[in-house]
Parts: C-alpha cells; structure tokens; sequence
C-alpha cells in the first residue's frame, strides 16, 4: 500500500470525508472548554446508501417545489437519532436515525419534516453559507464546531478521523415550537402530495416521545433542537386517522432497497458478531448475504466474503454496488489487479457515479502504470466535475496529474484537497502556485485565484480562533 502526503490511498466502500474539529469557545455559544465533551464527527459518502435517501426525499423535495438537485445530503456517522437543515439547502441525516427506523416510510417522514423547515425559510436568522464552504464546514459551524487538520487511516474500508466535538449553543440549530408545528403540517401536505401517508412521522414521533421521558445524555439529541410536545402527536394521529388515498406501505423494490442500506450500515458500523447476530447464517435473504459478506470482509475474512458476494453478483449481475464491494475486498487486500475487473463493471453498470469511479481511480493509481494515471485522470475529472466535495477525488487527480507533469493543474487539484480537509496554509500555497502558473483568464487561474483568496481568509479566521 503507497502513500502520498498525508492520507492513505485506498478504496472505501463506506466513504468518510476525514476531518478533525476542534470546539469553539467563542463567537457561537457560551460553553467553555471545562464542558467539552470529546466525541468524533465523520462524514460517510456511499454510492448506494445516498442514492437510495435521494429516492426517498426526491418526491418530497418536488412536492415542496424544490429542486432536489440543489439540495445536499450528507451522512454523519453517529448512533444519535439525529437530522437537521442548514447552510440553506443541506440535509444532514445522521447514520443513527437511519439505524432505528422501521421502514422507509419513517425515514420519510423526517425527511418531510426537514423539508418543511427549509421551505418554511426557518434557518433565515442561521445565515447563508458561505459559497466556497464545503458541508463539513457548515456542519462544524452549526454544531459548534471549526474544521482543523484532517489525517489519513481508515477502519475497515471507511477513513475516520477522530477530533474533539461538543453541541455548542444548540440554540443556533434550535426551532421555536411554532416552526416545529409548521414544519409538521408542511411536511404532511408534502407526504401527501406524494402519495406517502404520515404514518412515518407519526411512528418516528412516538420514538421520540419514548426518548423524552429519558434524561442527559441518553436522550435523542434531535429533541434538543426540535422541542416535542403532546400535542404535536396527537396532530398526526388524528391526520394518520383521517387519510385516504395515500399509503405507508414501501413497494418491493423500496423495500429491498432501504433493506440493503440498513444491511449495509450495520455492516460496517456494527461490531462483526453483532451482524452476525442480526443476520443469521441460515438466512438466504439478500440483505443478509450483504451484510453477512461486509462482516467477514471487515474481519479481513475473504474466503467467506468473496462467496457470498460473488454469490449476489452471479443473482443480480448489473447491480454496480455488489460488483464495487468485490472490487473493494480484493483492493484492500493487496489483490490490486484482480480489483480493477470488478470496479470497472461497477462503474459501467452505474453510469460513471462519481463515488464508485473514484474507487476504481485509486485502483488504477495504485497499479503504477502510465496508460492506468491517464484512465484514473479521465475518471477523476468527471467525477470531481459531478462531486466537487469529495476530498478524496481531488487528492488522487492531483497525483494523476503530476504524473502527467501537468503541475499547474495538480496544483489546483491539490490546493482543492487541502481547502476540502481544512489544511488552510498548504491549500493558499498551492492556490497560488496554481494561479501563477495556470493560462491567465482561464477558468482554472480564476478558479485558484478564488480558492487562494478565500483559503487565506479562513486561515486567517483559524489562527484567531487558537
């Protein structure tokens, strides 16, 4: 395994934009450093588990008039049963919401909710985000939180780096009891118009009114920025009592795929033996196998997990996520060149998704040869042309391009990377080098000329915060 500058190259099924945050002790809130408690915030970035939440919000966001595609969705990785909106048209769902939902139906219902706070105009006194910031930045700011230096490692395919994390001010993120209301009803004409009964949300609520009658540090976090009352259950049950021609029931193939997610979460969040526990060897289900398989994988297992996914492959032939999954067990355990067959087909079977491409990119990469940097280069420029928050994505095309000697633009790819993983002197360094070197008026010199001046300001921010 090679590594170049300060990060790993590896595949990760399970992506985590890597990220060290350091608490805010002044200028947000008013708890003081004495108070801090240490926690870890990480995002996680996967193909399959962010296209199956775009289909379940999509309807909502039409039926609220919105463009989905100017809405963002990030995943947190934590057990707390937790969303919330910011930055103006980001969604941050956390991995434990997901885990303690039932069915689709409920995770639409949160969904729907959130929906209603961003068309509600309700995050107008949090401010805009600023233009260049990436989610990682606004969700640091909004939890309370500033983006430091991030590292490499990773755990069982997912990169995660740990920093400290305290809820500053929950205030900021905190809506009065009239907007929870508001965005209730919203949300339920939203699920309407979509043909989604509430029934979701009326389950969730009743999660939550359980978890509101735990106290400190057992109680849902969501609680403390979307205050519950009786009243708002009672709301939805009488909506949920009345409905008509709207359901809560998930078609087959919804299910299957909010199963899979679920399986995969567990997968690689949960403990091995607790997935082995949830999902018995004597189960022939899909979700089973994949989770089975993720488990073993974790478990640098592969004469069990190469089987079974080999084993859904040869049942669903053109599902990119199955063939992606081979691909990463093979790569991260050195088979480097039985890895590139399996990703190539994952990414042809997905249209070039950007996440899955990268995979294959870092493959490539790794194999050395120059026809391999010239693919991997291709596949980085889409990619990062689709997904420009993928830190990864633009630490790999900076190396592919140097390997090209096309150093101004490896310069601006790396100065990307760094303003990604908050770096803030590396990334004004190679801004500049880029700038000063990249065709004047080209977009890439504008481009650099951009990043160098707003790098510059948030090392300037981050240094006055010490």
């Amino acid at each position: 395994m090679k590594t170049f500058g300060v990060c790993t190259v590896r595949s990760s099924f399970l992506r985590i934009a890597v990220l060290i945050c350091f608490l805010i002790v002044s200028g947000i809130g008013a708890v003081g450093p004495a108070s801090a408690q240490q926690r870890s915030l990480s995002f996680i970035r996967d193909a399959e588990v962010e296209h199956t939440i775009r289909q379940i919000a999509t309807p909502l966001f039409k039926a609220a008039d919105l463009d989905p595609n100017a809405i963002d969705i990030h995943l947190i990785r934590d057990n707390a049963i937790n969303a919330f909106v910011g930055g103006g048209m980001h969604l941050f769902i956390f991995t434990g919401l997901l885990m303690a939902s039932d069915n689709p139906n409920q995770i639409a219902g949160v969904i729907a909710h959130e929906t209603g706070h961003i068309a509600g105009g309700h995050l107008s006194r949090i401010g805009g985000a600023v233009e260049m910031a990436t989610a990682q930045a606004i969700a640091s700011a909004l939890l309370g939180l500033a983006i430091g230096v991030a590292g490499g490692s990773a755990d069982a395919g997912m990169a995660i780096a740990m920093g400290g994390q305290q809820m500053a001010q929950r205030g900021m993120l905190s809506f009065s009891r009239a907007q929870e209301n508001s965005a209730d009803q919203a949300g339920i004409r939203f699920l309407h118009r979509a043909g989604e009964s509430a029934l979701g949300m009326l389950q969730f609520f009743e999660k939550l009114d359980t978890q509101n009658a735990l106290i400190g540090s057992r109680q849902s976090p969501y609680l403390s920025t979307h205050p519950m009352a009786a009243d708002r259950v009672r709301v939805v049950e009488n909506v949920v009592a009345q409905e008509k021609g709207v359901t809560a029931e998930a078609t087959p193939a919804q299910q299957m795929a909010y199963d899979r997610m679920i399986a995969k979460l567990r997968g690689f969040l949960d403990p091995p033996g607790r997935t082995f526990a949830a999902y018995k060897a004597d189960d022939p289900s899909v979700p089973a196998r994949y989770a089975r398989a993720i488990a073993y994988y974790r478990q640098a297992d592969l004469d069990h997990a190469l089987p079974l996914i080999r084993g859904l492959i040869a049942e669903q032939p053109d599902d990119p996520y199955f063939h992606e999954l081979e691909g990463q067990m093979l790569f991260e355990n050195g088979r480097v060149a039985e890895a590139i067959k399996p990703y190539r087909l994952a990414v042809e079977k997905s249209d070039r998704a950007p996440l899955i491409a990268v995979g294959l990119a870092q493959a490539l990469i790794e194999t050395g040869t120059d026809a391999a940097y010239a693919e991997a280069q291709a596949l980085l420029e889409n990619a990062t042309a689709k997904d420009r928050d993928n830190a990864t994505a633009w630490r790999l095309l900076g190396i592919a391009y140097g390997r090209a000697n096309r150093m101004p633009q490896a310069s601006l790819a790396l100065a990307e990377y760094n303003a990604q993983i908050g770096r803030w002197d590396e990334a004004e360094v190679q801004a500049t080098r880029a700038r000063d070197n990249l065709p004047v008026g080209s977009p890439g010199q504008l481009r650099a000329d951009d990043l160098a001046e707003y790098v510059k300001r948030q090392r300037e921010e981050a240094r006055a915060n010490r």
